[in-house]
């Protein structure tokens, strides 16, 4: 499985957005992902959003302990992006 965290075609979510629930959406098998029972083989996932759609997800702590395990890698800016906010630790 594959985790989209920032894709410059989803949406930026920002403060002042009320959505109060998320899913996570297949983009391989264009379905809605729920513990691999989308389809078979490799799965490509986003954060997914009924008003949105796709979202771009906000920091991850992960991001930060591993950010050469990223691929494509976490540019420095990507990466001082995170390290920058302030729930990202």
């Amino acid at each position: 499985m594959t985790q989209i965290v920032r894709d410059p075609r989803f949406y930026e979510p920002r403060d002042e957005d009320d959505c109060s629930s998320y899913g996570y959406f297949c983009q391989e098998h264009d379905r809605h992902y729920w513990h691999e029972s989308c389809g078979e083989g490799a799965h490509l996932i986003a954060l997914h959003c009924p008003e949105h759609g796709p979202e771009n997800m906000w920091p991850q702590p992960l991001m930060l302990m591993f950010p050469e395990g990223f691929v494509p890698p976490l540019s420095d800016l990507q990466l001082a992006w995170v390290r920058a906010d302030g729930d990202a630790v």
